[in-house]
C-alpha cells in the first residue's frame, strides 16, 4: 500500500501547491511511484503540472460519482520522471456544496483512493485553505498530515488552527498523524523569520522538519510554467539549491514515514 499524505493548512499562501509538487517530482526523481491528487477547487497544482492542457475529466466527476475511476494523467518532467496526477478545475467547487448532503461525504475520496494505492509509493493530497469538505475527503483518506508554513507570526494562528481539526478528524481516520511541518519560503536573512522559526521548533520541537524550504523565485517560475523545479534544474543556481532543498526534504518524509 502506498504512503498517503495530505498537505494542508488551513491559511491559504503558505506553499502547500508549492510543496505537494515538488515534493512529488523530488519522490519520482528517487523512483517512487507517485500519485498527486488536486483537491483544490483553484486547480494551482494542476496547472504547475500542466495538465489542465489535456485534461476531459477531474476529482470533481469521481467525487459525484462513486461509480467513476479517479481520472489520472501521466506527467514526465525533463529528466523523464513520471507523476501521475488527477487533477481539479474549477467545478469542484460546486461538487463541494453539493456533496454536503450527501451520506458519507467524507469519505468518498478514501473510496476511489483504495482502489489504487497499490499502484503508487506514495500518494500526496493538495488542499484548499479551509476546513470544508474537499480538505476532509483528503484527511479522511491520508495516513500523514505535511504542514507547510510560513516563519511569520500571523502564521501561526493557521497551524493552531489545522493541529486541533486533525484531533477531530482522527474520529472518522484513528490512523492520521502529523509527518511535519515544513517551513516554506523562509528567508533566514529576516529577523522575524529567524525567531518565529526558534519558537517553532521550541514550541512543536521533533514535529519541525529539520528540512526548509528558503524564498526562491525559481520555485516560483517553475510552477507558473506548468513544470517541476526539477525540470528546471540543469545550469541555474537558483534553481539547484531549490532542487537540493526538496531533495532533502523528500529523504526526510520517507524517513519519517518508513
Amino acid at each position: 500500500m502506498a504512503v498517503s499524505i495530505a498537505v494542508a493548512n488551513q491559511k491559504g499562501g503558505v506553499g502547500k501547491t508549492t510543496t505537494a509538487s515538488n515534493l512529488a517530482a523530488a519522490l519520482a526523481f528517487e523512483g517512487h511511484r507517485v500519485l498527486v491528487i488536486d483537491c483544490d477547487p483553484q486547480a494551482n497544482l494542476t496547472s504547475a503540472f500542466g495538465v489542465a492542457r489535456v485534461m476531459d475529466a477531474t476529482l470533481a466527476d469521481a467525487l459525484m460519482d462513486r461509480n467513476t475511476d479517479l481520472p489520472r494523467y501521466r506527467v514526465n518532467d525533463a529528466r523523464g520522471r513520471p507523476v501521475d496526477v488527477v487533477p481539479a478545475s474549477p467545478e469542484l467547487a460546486r461538487v463541494e456544496a453539493a456533496l454536503q448532503t450527501k451520506l458519507g461525504r467524507e469519505l468518498r475520496l478514501r473510496e476511489h483512493v483504495r482502489g489504487v494505492d497499490t499502484s503508487y509509493d506514495y500518494i500526496l493530497f493538495d488542499t484548499p485553505p479551509s476546513l470544508g469538505v474537499l480538505t476532509l475527503n483528503a484527511l479522511v483518506a491520508a495516513e500523514w498530515v505535511i504542514i507547510p508554513t510560513e516563519a511569520r507570526f500571523f502564521s501561526l494562528q493557521g497551524l493552531q488552527m489545522l493541529t486541533e481539526s486533525i484531533e477531530e478528524v482522527t474520529f472518522l481516520n484513528p490512523r492520521l498523524r502529523v509527518l511535519g511541518i515544513v517551513l516554506s519560503k523562509f528567508d533566514r536573512r529576516l529577523r522575524e523569520e529567524k525567531t518565529v522559526a526558534e519558537y517553532l521548533r521550541e514550541r512543536w520541537g521533533a514535529s519541525v522538519f529539520e528540512s526548509d524550504i528558503p524564498t526562491n523565485s525559481k520555485i516560483l517560475e517553475s510552477g507558473s510554467t506548468g513544470a517541476s523545479i526539477f525540470a528546471a534544474g540543469g545550469r541555474d543556481r537558483g534553481a539547484r539549491r531549490a532542487v537540493k532543498a526538496y531533495q532533502t526534504l523528500a529523504a526526510e518524509v520517507c524517513a519519517r514515514a518508513a
